[in-house]
């Protein structure tokens, strides 16, 4: 065959070639061949087939949102989750009432100890983040962490470790978020409910992608949901629906997003909740100084 009328790499326009995968027959260049026992497949035909002779990763087993799946332990990073929490609550009872303060969530107030204006809209933005890893009692570390383990552990198989690690915090900063914005300033605010709250979101999306029944889950959300909105009070009921809502949206992108633009699709919904975080932080923070 003549080089001028050599088809090119449907992977690589403008590099030419005369072989073609032995699968889907379109044409490969050679840094796209990957050896099979009979010919060369390309890497989509690989990693979607059985061929033989291929890379060590290309037919590596990945999750429902097309993560690899990783070595050990399926639920790591949920116990790491939890024992980070943990620890947070045993400084608090070891350091006391003052490492509380410093680190949970408040927008901006005059706190006793301390010498000056504290909280986010004095520049103390680690708030958002430190006061998902701290409690007000044994109860409530108690029932995040039952919580987290039951439905943590499923999830974190589900989606992979990086994913459910961007489900988690940007779901529980969304939580925080939501509590800046709507709380009183002087309101202090502490808890992983909000990263949980995303996670129940979650597990809402993963369920209906599999047509699992859902009315246990609906039921568990609705009792939660009444818990948050008792009449007693106490309870950020802006942390739990931030985080909601925020993990849905993440878990919705991460679950049915299109195969081939899985990542953008995926991290793209991580970076609009992100950035609705950032929107309304800014935004209170300006009425607040």
């Amino acid at each position: 065959m003549d080089q001028a009328s050599l088809p090119s790499c449907y992977r690589h326009p403008g590099v030419q070639t005369g072989i073609t995968c032995t699968r889907c027959e379109r044409p490969i260049c050679p840094d796209c061949m990957v050896s099979a026992s009979v010919g060369f497949q390309c890497p989509e035909c690989v990693r979607g087939g059985s061929g033989t002779g291929h890379a060590p990763t290309a037919n590596q087993p990945r999750t429902m949102a097309g993560a690899a799946l990783a070595p050990g332990d399926p639920q790591l990073l949920t116990k790491v989750l939890i024992g980070l929490n943990l620890v947070g609550y045993l400084l608090q009872q070891a350091v006391g009432d003052k490492f509380t303060e410093r680190y949970e969530l408040i927008g901006r107030a005059f706190v006793p100890g301390f010498d000056a204006l504290q909280g986010v809209a004095e520049g103390q933005w680690y708030r958002l983040a430190t006061s998902m890893f701290l409690h007000a009692s044994v109860m409530h570390i108690a029932f995040n962490m039952l919580s987290l383990w039951w439905i943590g552990g499923p999830l974190e198989a589900a989606l992979g470790r990086v994913r459910y690690l961007a489900l988690y915090v940007v779901s529980g900063l969304a939580g925080s978020a939501l509590t800046y914005w709507l709380a009183a300033a002087n309101q202090p605010s502490l808890g992983a409910s909000g990263a949980i709250f995303g996670l129940f979101g979650a597990t809402a999306v993963l369920m209906r992608k599999l047509k699992y029944d859902m009315r246990p889950l609906i039921a568990l959300l609705v009792i939660n949901l009444v818990i948050t909105f008792n009449p007693w009070g106490g309870i950020a009921w802006q942390a739990h629906i931030g985080g909601l809502v925020g993990g849905t949206v993440i878990a919705y992108a991460m679950v049915h997003a299109p195969r081939e633009r899985r990542a953008l699709v995926q991290w793209g919904a991580c970076g609009l909740v992100l950035a609705a975080v950032l929107f309304t932080v800014v935004a209170r923070t300006a009425a607040l100084t």
